[in-house]
């Protein structure tokens, strides 16, 4: 049994950044990571020199001391990035954010027309309650254009009717507009809403590369990061944590000391590792918190002229892949050879699903299929791919989650040497940034600051939001 000054458990941007802020002030921490990288799901994986990440990951932030860790750490090795993402919905490509202009040109005299008499129905004859992403989006885009650019994305995300995700969700993604301000501004000029960003700061070699310098940093520091550990058990005693126990692929287990710890582990398997066992109430609130997991189908292509962009929305209700990365528009130097591309087909799916169970090879076939039904590729190009499968990538916004995981804050509080941060870890749908400022904050709390955690603010402009431009 190791005593240690404090635990972190997980070595993914919040838990690595929590381990490189105490290392900072002179202590030693320990960070315990699952899998065999570090960066969760922000982590780079490679096959035969092709890197990739799990999902895209843009380093942008309006959070000062975020960005400046970022520079400290990587140095000179950030690249600048142009920023392109557009949706592809009935064989064509629409700008993101919506250009007015591209949008009734793509549509078409009739499709608009349809698209604006709805919207006029529907402020004619609102939802007068908004509890739901349906009933937000309809209320200010009208059926019609609900249906053509959120319904089907929206549902391939998360797997449940939008009638079933939480209106709060969508306040958060989905702000600041609505279909009579667009076309009043491109009529009359001006514009409320703010644009996304142009261009980002982004790893040469993806973001893996960010968070394997961070564990560099915090190892040379005096901390350690021990991979292939995941905790299965907490003990704890008078309101405090007093131990843990880790298990390695191979069934070996080490237990832990410290006198602090920090979790951004998944908050319902954190439940569930305690012991004694939690009450049952706090129990079945930790299963009633659902999860989206992320299928990655990395496929090398013989050509380097596909689409410019860092990734596309998939609206084409007729394939499953939801969005589709092209990594050599991120950095030419994710992939080795000249060329060629890799791009990442992004399935959403559940642990427990038909999709998540298919073998590697169905799913490559699959991907494979899909990406020339699509005409993105010609027949043939595909020669080779990857599947990587990442569980509990998207915490859900369900009409019960806000109750729930109330029950587990209030039971969890009680434990006066332990923090939950991260986006799995307070189950909140985070980026990147806010999650490392979690960690900062949870490690400033140990050195004598005090911060509440969860007042970190997750809802700022430059998110990936649907938002339309005047153009």
């Amino acid at each position: 049994m190791n005593n240690i000054s404090e635990i972190i458990i997980g070595a993914g941007p919040a838990g690595l950044t929590a381990a490189y802020e105490l290392v900072k002030h002179g202590h030693t921490p320990l960070v315990l990571e699952s899998s065999d990288l570090p960066g969760g799901i922000a982590r780079t994986e490679e096959y035969k020199g092709y890197r990739f990440d799990i999902g895209g990951h843009r380093f942008f932030t309006q959070v000062t001391e975020v960005e400046e860790l970022w520079h400290e750490v990587l140095e000179d090795e950030f690249i600048r990035v142009p920023r392109l993402s557009r949706i592809f919905y009935q064989g064509k490509f629409f700008d993101y954010p919506l250009n007015l202009k591209t949008t009734l040109s793509n549509l078409g005299a009739r499709e608009s027309l349809l698209i604006f008499l709805s919207y006029m129905r529907r402020k004619i004859a609102p939802c007068h309650r908004e509890e739901n992403f349906e009933q937000w989006v309809t209320n200010r885009f009208g059926d019609r254009l609900y249906r053509t650019f959120f319904k089907t994305y929206t549902e391939k995300v998360w797997g449940i009717p939008c009638c079933e995700i939480q209106a709060e969700w969508a306040a958060q993604r989905i702000r600041g507009l609505s279909l009579i301000s667009t076309v009043r501004n491109a009529l009359f000029g001006g514009n409320n809403v703010k644009s996304l960003i142009s261009e980002f700061d982004y790893p040469r070699l993806g973001p893996g590369q960010m968070w394997e310098q961070f564990t560099h940093k915090v190892e040379s520091g005096g901390g350690e990061v021990l991979f292939n550990s995941g905790v299965c058990e907490l003990n704890h005693d008078n309101s405090h944590i007093t131990s843990l126990t880790t298990q390695d692929s191979k069934g070996n287990k080490s237990t832990f000391t410290a006198e602090n710890y920090i979790s951004s582990m998944p908050i319902t398997l954190l439940i569930h590792s305690l012991r004694p066992t939690a009450p049952q109430d706090v129990i079945e609130a930790s299963k009633k918190l659902c999860y989206r997991a992320l299928i990655l189908v990395a496929l090398m292509v013989n050509d380097d002229t596909l689409f410019p962009d860092n990734w596309i929305y998939v609206h084409t209700p007729k394939v499953q892949v939801g969005r589709i990365q092209n990594f050599k528009n991120w950095s030419t130097d994710m992939v080795p050879e000249a060329g060629r591309s890799c791009l990442g087909m992004e399935y959403f799916c559940s642990e427990d699903d038909s999709l998540w169970n298919t073998s590697d090879a169905d799913l490559l076939k699959q991907a494979e299929y899909e990406l020339e039904e699509l005409g993105l590729v010609t027949r043939g190009a595909v020669f080779d791919g990857k599947v990587v499968r990442q569980p509990k990538a998207y915490p859900v916004y369900d009409a019960e989650y806000k109750m729930n995981l109330e029950i587990l804050r209030e039971y969890l509080s009680q434990f006066k040497n332990l923090q939950t941060i991260g986006r799995n870890g307070m189950h909140r749908y985070n980026n990147q940034d806010h999650s490392m400022l979690t960690g900062l904050l949870a490690a400033r709390n140990l050195v004598g600051e005090n911060h509440n955690l969860w007042n970190v603010n997750t809802e700022r402009s430059y998110q990936e939001e649907f938002v339309v431009d005047k153009k």
